[in-house]
């Protein structure tokens, strides 16, 4: 892959703004099992990601690899339905490029949903957790190397990571679900295997309320580049050794497909005061 330059990012926002010719309000990342959200976009405009210069290409069997452009409400969104992870062979540093596209597109605000592991033991299964922090301690940044200046500091603030705004506005659209809300910490741990017993253990003692693969490169990148984020988990499945039995995907999918629908509902109602 060549050097991750500003011209690097901007071939690729060249490329989609050829193509929708408009400026999206909003960018939405969504997580394992979460894509029926996009059939909510009215008048579509897709992009396989193959097709875009500089851009990745996921490889997880519940990520699509489209980008969906259109309206949600009175609101022009930008979907990323298929994310892309370091487990997948990625390194941290071209995790940047959805967030960068977003922002060179123009994107105002961005979203991002994924499936979780519950690891507070308060929580339930089809629970959503509004993220308001995250752990992580895998040690390498998406924002290692060189830094650019077009995006951002070489050293920025994390403290708003989550925008408090953002997520006011988000915990006041729940009323009327019939989803169960949470707000909490979500702890990134880098896979593909779930996390083990100690290790979920050691991430409760450290003040997780949820552990999972992704997310946290993004809200990293959004920081960098002062873009104002929401990030929401879904309680997809409880975490290893809070019960007594073994991890899998089937049961991340099936929880993500029981929800979709009030997800959803939510998400539009989240979308239409952002």
């Amino acid at each position: 892959m060549q050097k991750l330059d500003f011209q690097f990012f901007k071939t690729s926002a060249d490329y989609v703004k050829s193509i929708i010719k408009d400026e999206p309000d909003i960018g939405i990342i969504l997580g394992s099992g979460l894509k029926d959200f996009v059939s909510r976009i009215e008048n579509p405009v897709e992009i396989r990601y193959k097709d875009i210069p500089n851009f990745l290409v996921s490889t997880v069997e519940s990520h699509e690899g489209r980008l969906v452009f259109g309206r949600v409400g009175e609101k022009k969104v930008i979907c990323m339905s298929g994310r892309f992870h370091h487990y997948e062979g990625y390194p941290f540093t071209v995790l940047t490029i959805p967030v960068r596209l977003f922002k060179l597109l123009g994107v105002k605000k961005t979203i991002v949903t994924n499936a979780a592991g519950a690891v507070n033991t308060e929580y339930n299964v089809g629970d959503i957790m509004i993220i308001k922090d995250h752990l992580k301690l895998t040690g390498a940044s998406p924002l290692e190397g060189d830094n650019i200046e077009e995006f951002g500091p070489r050293f920025f603030d994390t403290t708003d990571m989550y925008t408090k705004e953002l997520r006011e506005i988000a915990l006041n659209c729940t009323e009327g679900s019939p989803l169960t809300f949470r707000e909490g910490v979500y702890m990134y741990f880098t896979g593909p295997q779930f996390e083990t017993p100690a290790e979920i253990r050691a991430a409760r003692i450290l003040g997780a309320d949820a552990v999972g693969m992704s997310t946290v490169t993004e809200a990293l990148t959004a920081a960098h580049c002062s873009m104002p984020l929401l990030g929401i988990s879904v309680m997809t499945n409880m975490a290893a050794g809070v019960l007594d039995r073994k991890l899998t995907d089937e049961e991340v999918g099936e929880t993500a497909s029981r929800i979709s629908k009030p997800f959803g509902d939510y998400i539009e109602k989240v979308i239409s005061r952002l």
